[in-house]
């Protein structure tokens, strides 16, 4: 739908651009001498240069035009062809792609979201935090919920936990039912060595979401490592009560084998 919705204004853009200049040409060469005036050499002269002069001032205005609807077309071409290439993980590519969209049209949020997801899957994540004020620019200031969230994630994985906590906790208090920033702050917490911090975080979500893996395993986690053995593996446990795909049960089995064995 986006797709042909970009289409269609494209094509109203062009179809616009055409029908102005046609009209504006008519009314150029509408700029004669007639009658009396006619016998004047020097108004006949005069209105044949203001008439090179508007159809050169035409001329340069349609070349205008159509060149930002050419950089329009090129640069969502661009975009898509980006998008396509994250969808089959080919990640340089899809860099590529999306940087020229951004270089074509520097104004359109879109090509700075797909240009973060494109250095994301690259683990491009300082290179993608010095984006973060264009987000905000264009985003009056306020980052939208799946950008914030990248962002946070970038300064996880950077190790900068403090700003990991400013971007969690803003998105907690805008969508207190989004389970991910609960548990991206708790992990912020862990890695903090924080552990009362961590457990009411995983605690918070596991109430609204009991079936949140990463927040079981974080949770079991901050028991294991304050040497609370039992609890680490009596979180595990509860899981049985609730359905988890197999492959998760696995991790929880695994991670279970690891706290039992450990003394």
């Amino acid at each position: 739908m986006d797709s042909l919705r970009f289409i269609f204004w494209e094509a109203m853009k062009a179809l616009s651009l055409v029908f102005l200049a046609v009209l504006a040409a008519k009314g150029i060469g509408g700029l004669r001498a007639d009658g009396q005036a006619a016998k004047s050499r020097r108004l006949a002269r005069r209105l044949a240069w203001s008439r090179g002069v508007l159809y050169a001032i035409l001329l340069a205005l349609a070349a205008l035009g159509a060149r930002g609807v050419g950089y329009d077309l090129a640069a969502q071409f661009y975009f898509w062809a980006s998008q396509d290439n994250l969808a089959h993980s080919e990640a340089r590519r899809a860099y590529a792609n999306a940087r020229r969209a951004v270089q074509l049209r520097p104004g359109v949020l879109r090509y700075w979201q797909t240009l973060a997801r494109s250095k994301f899957s690259q683990q491009q994540f300082a290179s993608m935090l010095e984006d973060e004020p264009a987000f905000r620019s264009m985003s009056g200031g306020r980052l939208e919920e799946e950008d914030a969230l990248r962002f946070a994630f970038a300064h996880f994985f950077l190790a900068e936990y403090d700003q990991v906590i400013l971007l969690t906790r803003q998105l907690i208090k805008e969508n207190r039912d989004y389970a991910a920033p609960y548990v991206l702050e708790g992990m912020a917490h862990l890695n903090q060595k924080k552990y009362p911090e961590a457990e009411r975080r995983f605690l918070a979500v596991l109430q609204m979401f009991p079936s949140q893996e990463h927040a079981v395993r974080g949770l079991a986690q901050v028991y294991f490592l304050r040497g609370e053995r039992a609890r680490a593996l009596a979180v595990l446990n509860e899981t049985e009560k609730f359905p988890f795909p197999a492959d998760a049960r696995q991790r929880f089995r695994d991670l279970k084998a690891l706290y039992g064995a450990a003394h």
